[in-house]
């Protein structure tokens, strides 16, 4: 008889849809959804307990500056290790330069993690080793800002070897086999090609390459990348992405094997996998929060739109 069906690992998502001085002026910190999010993945350390990682996103920021930030730990409290580390990175810079705090919108350049687009997991290890290289968030680097990804999931996929077969037919040449990484580079090759089909129509129309890039930013199809990547995924998942510039993800399968939920207003967009710690850390009502239907994907574009979209 086959083991029953488990929840493990933790998803945790928010895009923050005002300036940070917004949440500085209104919440006392600018560090608002740093705070969030250390509540939400403490609140799910019930559903991976053998590592955690956290990544944001720093919106409009200007070559050469740094716009991703990625931690993860492995140990024995993971959680609390990387809180403590961005802790203590944040310390270290305000008090080099005790002025930044009064004009955080301006220079949030110079401040880590401060980001307006955040994900974080706490791992529940299923495949793979048990090392900091295992933890989630992944992320698949690139010069190109739109063809960065960073990917986080809870998920078991019963096909692996089919989908990296899958991406060796592509004519790529994966660095592991783990389910992560094949499901990665899976929406990154779509991601690639979208990339390049805009880029290419673009330079048609008579734009510059610079001119380019903000308008592939605002034309980027999220859900036909889903589409395309998930073609032959088989098993239970709840996939969590960010793209370099910005725009956001959170994929469920369409059996709804994986749970995820959500919740808007006009401040932030949030998910997470369990209900009741969204309505704890936000202080929403149970009908506050809603249910991610399987087969979804609850998307966020750099502007800040966001939308439900079936994929599957």
């Amino acid at each position: 008889m086959s083991d029953a069906i488990k929840h493990e690992c933790g998803i945790a998502h928010i895009r923050l849809l005002k300036p940070l001085e917004f949440y500085k002026k209104k919440y006392g910190t600018a560090f608002y959804g740093i705070n969030k999010m250390y509540l939400i993945m403490e609140k799910q350390h019930n559903r991976g307990q053998d590592g955690a990682g956290f990544a944001s996103i720093k919106l409009d920021m200007r070559p050469g500056e740094r716009y991703i930030s990625r931690i993860r730990s492995v140990a024995q409290q993971p959680i609390q290790d990387i809180f403590s580390q961005i802790n203590d990175r944040i310390n270290s810079v305000i008090e080099s330069y005790p002025k930044i705090t009064s004009n955080i919108s301006s220079n949030k350049n110079q401040i880590p993690y401060l980001g307006e687009v955040m994900l974080g997991h706490v791992r529940y290890g299923t495949f793979g080793k048990n090392s900091v290289e295992s933890v989630h968030p992944f992320l698949r680097q690139n010069n190109w800002m739109h063809r960065n990804l960073i990917l986080a999931g809870n998920f078991n996929m019963t096909n692996v070897r089919q989908l990296f077969n899958n991406l060796v037919e592509l004519g790529q040449h994966p660095k592991d086999y783990t389910d992560t990484i094949t499901i990665m580079e899976k929406i990154g090759h779509f991601l690639d090609y979208a990339v390049y089909k805009l880029y290419k129509k673009l330079k048609k129309e008579g734009y510059n390459k610079i001119e380019c890039s903000s308008i592939i930013a605002d034309r980027l199809n999220i859900k036909k990348i889903l589409k395309k990547a998930s073609k032959d995924w088989d098993g239970g998942y709840t996939m969590a992405g960010m793209i370099g510039h910005g725009d956001s993800f959170v994929f469920r399968d369409p059996s709804g094997i994986r749970p995820a939920y959500y919740y808007i207003d006009d401040e932030v967009v949030v998910v997470a996998s369990e209900r009741p710690v969204i309505q704890t850390v936000f202080n929403v009502d149970f009908n506050s929060v809603h249910e991610l239907p399987p087969g979804s994907a609850i998307i966020s574009k750099k502007s800040g739109e966001t939308k439900i979209s079936e994929i599957l």
